[in-house]
């Protein structure tokens, strides 16, 4: 099979992380999550008691910081300057820090040139939310992933309650509803499919049938 970049791009609540970390393992390829890396500067900026719309802040601590994924048996860890972070970054507010740091171009721009060397080279599925359109705009295989707002806020909560955490569903869809807002509205790479991408609606579908229907479609492109 050909190594390729695999670009997965879509709002939260979509199933980005479950279906691209599963499509990497049937293609043999390395997973990677933007999004994680987004998370970890904003709960950095948080214990540090940075103002996030300070660019120069932000800026300068994406230039000092390094991030760093790790295979581990149950799925994939981060780290930040070897500071494992990988439970702390899965939190409602970690996702809400991740949406407002992200809307700054000095940590955008850092953290896309890191996401293109870690891609370098393809063999890799990537997922984020303008990985089709800005980070690899060249991808072999582009999806772009989305359900209703309903479903994404079902599914957050479930992801939530799994964890031990209390859940408010109209909280949640408040919270979705703002980052999808603050995702989209961005002057720096906002978000949206790429031209290129196939759209799926996984509303209602299986994980299963989200990551066939994805391999199938990688598959045919990767062995012509």
């Amino acid at each position: 099979m050909k190594a390729a970049v695999v670009a997965i791009d879509g709002p939260a609540g979509a199933g980005k992380s479950t279906v691209s970390r599963r499509l990497a393992q049937a293609l043999g390829f390395r997973y990677v999550d933007t999004g994680a890396m987004y998370r970890v500067v904003g709960i950095l900026a948080a214990e540090r008691g940075l103002d996030l719309t300070d660019a120069s802040a932000l800026g300068h601590l994406c230039e000092q910081l390094d991030i760093a994924f790790a295979d581990r048996a149950d799925g994939v860890s981060i780290l930040a300057d070897g500071r494992d972070l990988t439970a702390a970054i899965r939190t409602a507010e970690a996702g809400q820090l991740a949406s407002r740091v992200s809307t700054q171009p000095a940590v955008r721009s850092r953290l896309v040139a890191l996401q293109r060397r870690l891609g370098a080279g393809g063999g890799v599925v990537m997922e984020g939310r303008d990985i089709g359109t800005v980070v690899f705009p060249d991808a072999a295989v582009k999806f772009y992933l989305t359900a209703t707002p309903a479903e994404r806020a079902r599914r957050r909560c479930a992801e939530l309650s799994a964890r031990g955490e209390a859940t408010d569903h109209a909280a949640v869809a408040r919270e979705i509803a703002e980052r999808d807002r603050r995702d989209a509205e961005r002057t720096h790479s906002p978000l949206r499919p790429a031209t290129d991408a196939r759209v799926i609606d996984t509303t209602g579908q299986s994980i299963d049938a989200v990551v066939e229907r994805l391999r199938a479609v990688a598959e045919k492109v990767l062995n012509p």
